[in-house]
Parts: structure tokens; C-alpha cells; sequence
């Protein structure tokens, strides 16, 4: 099971249930500062990625793959990070103490890229779908077609000026995601590789 924390609504709960996936070499407190940019009426979950980041050269933190270059995850370690959601998703609503009107889950760069990687896999298992600079995986579970896109809610912003993960990356993902048929919002903005105040804020009108 997946290590997380809970950031409880300090307002009466609407609920919304977010989880929030930090990016790679990171770890569960990073998402803290975009947890605080969300609506105080909001449930946020926020976990650690379950493999070590240090083996594979990221740093001291946690990563939910192995990257093996362009938009392909390592199959094998990508595969285990979705299973590690499905556990974590299906505990959730006890540990909380509600069933989410809303189950949203979101996620910055790796944390992005599984998001996406999740809500394809995983058809109907999610409200709302938030990708801040990831890309659309090429991973074997992970299918774009009617089926699994049609439908699902998105919103994908970038930084015009990412040098982690281009721009290219987005405008290829989401042209596929379109073409399938999801309800996908596309945002860029004049940034690196990080998540804008502005960018947070639209992420929560999308949802809203």
C-alpha cells in the first residue's frame, strides 16, 4: 500500500476527492504547495510513489517508473505504479470517511504521465484527469481508441519552454486523446517545468 497523507477540507467537504502524484525524484510534500492552490472544500491525497528514485539515478525520492527515453516507460515498474493507484483508490473513501462525488486524480511530470497512463487503462475509474507537463505513455496497458478516451475528462497544461518534457510531447498526446474523443482542455503557458498559479486555477475551474 501506498504511503500517503490526507490534507482534510477545512471547509465543509463538496465531495471532491483529489489525489496528487509528485513527479520523479520527489516525494509526497512536493505537492503540498499545488494542494494549497486547490479549493478549501477539497479532499487531497497525497502519496509516495512505491519505487526508490536513488537506483535509477533521480535522486533521494520516489518515482512511479523507469524512464526509458521519448514517451516510453519502463513496462514493468510503469505497471506496478497503476496497480499501487488501484490499491490506493479502493482504500481511500474509508480512510476519509466519504464516497467521493468527484475522484480526481492528478499529477507534475512522471506523476502526470501516470495520470494519463491511468485514466486510459482504467476506463470510468475517474471523474477528472489533471496531466501539469507529462506525456501521453507508450506502454502496452495504456490504449487510445473510443473505448478507453472517449468521454474522459482532461485537462493537460505545459510550459511553452519545457525542457524536460517538450511541448511536441503534449501537442502529439493530445491530438490523439482529441481524436478519440475526450473532453480534454489544453493549456500552455510561458513557463519551464513546473505548475503556474494560473495554470492551478484553471485546472480547478476544469473541474468545477
Amino acid at each position: 500500500m501506498l504511503e500517503y497523507d490526507v490534507v482534510s477540507a477545512s471547509e465543509p467537504a463538496d465531495g471532491t476527492l483529489v489525489v496528487l502524484l509528485h513527479g520523479r525524484g520527489a516525494d509526497r510534500k512536493d505537492m503540498r504547495s499545488l494542494a494549497g492552490q486547490l479549493p478549501r472544500s477539497w479532499t487531497i491525497v497525497l502519496p509516495d510513489a512505491p519505487h526508490a528514485a536513488a537506483p535509477w539515478g533521480y535522486g533521494p525520492g520516489h518515482a512511479w517508473y523507469r524512464y526509458l527515453g521519448g514517451n516510453v516507460p519502463e513496462a514493468t515498474s510503469f505497471r506496478t505504479s497503476l496497480a499501487a493507484l488501484d490499491a490506493l483508490l479502493d482504500g481511500v473513501p474509508e480512510a476519509v470517511g466519504f464516497r467521493p462525488r468527484k475522484l480526481v486524480l492528478g499529477g507534475f511530470s512522471q506523476g502526470g504521465t501516470l495520470t494519463v497512463g491511468y485514466a486510459l487503462s482504467r476506463p470510468g475509474r475517474i471523474t477528472h484527469a489533471l496531466n501539469f507537463s507529462g506525456f501521453l505513455p507508450d506502454h502496452p496497458d495504456v490504449h487510445v481508441d473510443r473505448g478507453t478516451a472517449a468521454g474522459l475528462r482532461i485537462f493537460w497544461g505545459h510550459g511553452f519552454s519545457d525542457g524536460n518534457i517538450p511541448l511536441s510531447f503534449a501537442e502529439s498526446g493530445r491530438a490523439l486523446l482529441e481524436g478519440a474523443g475526450a473532453v480534454l482542455e489544453a493549456r500552455d503557458y510561458p513557463i519551464g517545468h513546473w505548475i503556474d498559479p494560473v495554470e492551478a486555477s484553471h485546472a480547478v475551474a476544469f473541474v468545477d
